[in-house]
């Protein structure tokens, strides 16, 4: 570790990535719990692969941007410690595999040397802020709502309210009431607003897919962009203490709102605004770093074939509010592009454009910036990468996630079968390439990282067993989603599940159905028209299991025989604590609250110290092989089974003491005596823990 340590200028960095090659050491010396290990690097970026002994690394690139010297930056990294290869996720992150375990904080040293960080792009955090891809240059947008993502996005990395939550949480932003960044699948979606010349912004609240989707819900028709994070920080102080923590079927925000309702969880979320520091956060947007064009004569170019031309230009170009400018959609083919194209699109973006790339929400790439004399010179190169496949987010342009490719979950190769899809509507189809009412997307699993229950047509992997016990690879085929904008949109039906193979037959009977009998309504409007039973009817005899060839039992992409294998997933980074790792862990977390006292950051030394007095009583109530499902279950528990029975003498109450994080605000004073407490509790429930083992 010592030959990166004096490169990195931001010493929180450099601490953070030494703590990831301690934990890593530890873990192999035996010395570190297998679940808390890894609930400690999937919080670094690191995910465990399909494929043993390697890892798959996330890269967080907030609302997707990222600047020339950060993509030269990032494919260096990949060709060093990993193959060469790049995947855009759907959360406008990108992915990097087959990475070595131990290289993993030199890898993350290297990218930090250009402000690229792995910290919370994975584990029960606040992911990646997405936005959508074209804030500030939108049309139609009220203001720039990349200032707000950017100020979210700082103000919660490495916040020790969100390290250590019952699941991820997600965040959005949306330009305008187009809802282009889908505010109503998020735990917390912003569209901008402006009332009164304030800007502001619609909160939804709650969303979610994976297997049970959910519509989030109307928080706040407005809210002033200066409450956006003391509301996010009460809303995430909430979902810490009462979420569910063991059950990761129920651990989403969507879950908890459901039991309180909605009022309820706001009534909570308001009783925690006066234990937090700022009731207000201005956020500065004058001073964000705005990417500024490049002055540049457009060189000479013949363009050879300008029917080709014509099309890449209606499908892929994007006005922008900015006079004379454009936007560039390159369509990545299933998000997935080499570190060679990434240097050449580097260096074309800062020499003629701004220097700038947005990664997109549906695996692809948006050049902003380009004047409008410079179009036929970006065709040329642009040519010469491969990157002028027409129908830039249009109906061709299908969303997959990776599927059984590398992913633990998955079911089936979502890749394999994407990619016969799109062959299917452009060479059957081809006047969808410039359709973009029509969107179609896969996941390889219920998880829904390819977000295919939110699309008009989905598929979803799935397995099917025969009556002599065989199985094949299988997909659910779903229909009617969609974003209807300003926050509103429709779930996706599951209608059929169908043999893999029978996947691009089921899509051409829905597409050949709807040109037949729409009579010009989009598609939502057709699917609620008819319903789900006459799609059942369309598709139902596609599910026969009774007559499948040798063929059907082979998965999209492969050659050979479909075997069903699902791993452990660990995007939620599941926890099942060992009682000395917890007490360990809260050592640690005192530090880091005299650590914050110190630097006068008293939030951040509470929450610290309360972090810490949770555990500890947890790590008993584990020792007694109780339920630990939630923060304020565990602490009502640890009243009843230690407090109130004497077990162990307080002066008050176990949630008098740690409730007081609610109850103040965050002073030195009070941050002094609360850590008091907390270093109290540790000592008095260790003492109990080592006299109940030497008498067991």
């Amino acid at each position: 570790m010592q030959s990166f340590r004096t490169e990195i200028e931001n010493p929180v960095v450099e601490r953070d990535i030494i703590e990831l090659e301690k934990k890593i050491r530890l873990f192999k010396e035996g010395n570190v719990d297998e679940e808390r290990f890894r609930s400690l690097r999937l919080a670094r970026g690191v995910y465990g692969q399909r494929q043993e002994g390697v890892q798959m690394v996330r890269i967080k690139l907030p609302y997707g941007k990222v600047v020339s010297r950060q993509l030269h930056r990032i494919a260096d990294v990949s060709d060093e410690y990993s193959r060469g290869r790049l995947h855009i996720t759907t959360r406008q992150d990108i992915q990097i595999h087959y990475v070595d375990l131990d290289r993993t904080p030199e890898l993350w040293a290297e990218l930090e040397r250009d402000d690229v960080t792995l910290r919370e792009a994975c584990g029960n955090t606040v992911r990646n802020v997405t936005a959508s891809e074209t804030a500030g240059i939108d049309i139609n947008e009220p203001f720039d709502v990349s200032p707000y993502a950017d100020a979210i996005f700082r103000f919660f990395l490495r916040n020790p309210i969100c390290q250590e939550m019952g699941r991820k949480f997600k965040v959005s932003f949306s330009a305008s009431d187009e809802d282009t960044g889908l505010s109503y699948m998020h735990d917390l979606g912003f569209i901008a607003k402006i009332k009164n010349d304030v800007r502001g912004f619609k909160v939804m609240l709650g969303g979610g897919l994976g297997s049970q989707p959910r519509h989030a819900d109307v928080m706040y028709e407005f809210l002033p962009s200066e409450k956006i994070i003391p509301l996010m920080e009460g809303v995430l102080r909430v979902f810490d203490r009462h979420g569910e923590r063991k059950s990761r079927a129920k651990a989403r925000l969507k879950f908890l709102i459901k039991e309180l309702g909605l009022e309820a969880f706001k009534r909570l979320v308001e009783e925690e605004q006066k234990a937090i520091a700022q009731k207000v956060v201005p956020i500065d947007f004058e001073k964000y770093l705005v990417s500024k064009p490049t002055d540049v004569d457009a060189p000479e170019v013949a363009i050879t074939d300008d029917k080709s031309f014509q099309l890449w230009k209606s499908t892929n170009i994007i006005p922008q509010k900015q006079k004379d400018y454009v936007a560039i959609g390159v369509k990545v083919l299933l998000g997935d592009f080499y570190t060679d194209k990434a240097r050449l699109l580097a260096d074309l973006v800062e020499n003629y454009a701004a220097g700038e790339l947005r990664l997109t929400l549906r695996q692809n790439i948006l050049i902003p910036y380009v004047h409008k004399d410079l179009i036929p010179f970006f065709y040329q190169e642009l040519s010469k990468m491969g990157f002028t496949e027409v129908g830039y987010n249009k109906a061709v342009d299908i969303t997959a996630c990776p599927g059984t490719d590398t992913c633990n979950l998955g079911i089936t190769s979502s890749t394999g079968i994407a990619e016969e899809l799109e062959r299917v509507v452009k060479t059957e189809y081809p006047h969808y390439l410039n359709n973009k009412d029509l969107v179609i997307k896969i996941s390889g699993c219920m998880n829904a990282c390819g977000q295919h229950n939110m699309a008009n047509i989905g598929f979803q992997g799935m397995s099917i067993r025969t009556k002599d016990k065989l199985v094949a690879p299988a997909l659910q085929v779903l229909l009617g989603g969609g974003n209807l904008g300003g926050g509103n949109g429709y779930f996706a039906d599951k209608v059929v599940k169908v043999p893999s193979r029978r996947g691009p037959e089921a899509l051409r009977r829905i597409l050949d159905d709807y040109e037949a009998h729409a009579d010009g309504k989009i598609f939502i409007e057709y699917y609620l028209e008819k319903g789900e039973k006459y799609f059942y009817d369309l598709l139902t005899d596609l599910s026969d299991s009774t007559n499948l060839t040798e063929q059907d039992f082979i998965d999209w992409g492969n050659e050979e025989k479909y075997i069903k294998a699902i791993g452990i997933g660990e995007c939620a980074g599941v926890v099942v604590d060992l009682v000395a790792t917890l007490f360990f862990e809260c050592e640690e977390k005192i530090e880091a609250a005299h650590e914050a006292l110190e630097n006068k950051v008293y939030s951040n030394a509470i929450y610290h110290a309360y972090s810490a007095m949770i555990n500890a009583a947890k790590a008993l109530l584990i020792a007694e092989g109780e339920k630990t499902n939630t923060q304020a279950g565990i602490i009502k528990r640890f009243d009843e089974l230690f407090v109130s029975a004497q077990r162990i003498h307080l002066e008050h109450s176990f949630s008098d003491i740690v409730y007081q994080i609610k109850k103040y605000a965050p002073t030195k004073e009070f941050a002094t005596n609360y850590i008091k407490n907390a270093k109290t509790f540790l000592n008095m429930v260790k003492e109990l823990r080592a006299e109940e083992v030497v008498n067991e």
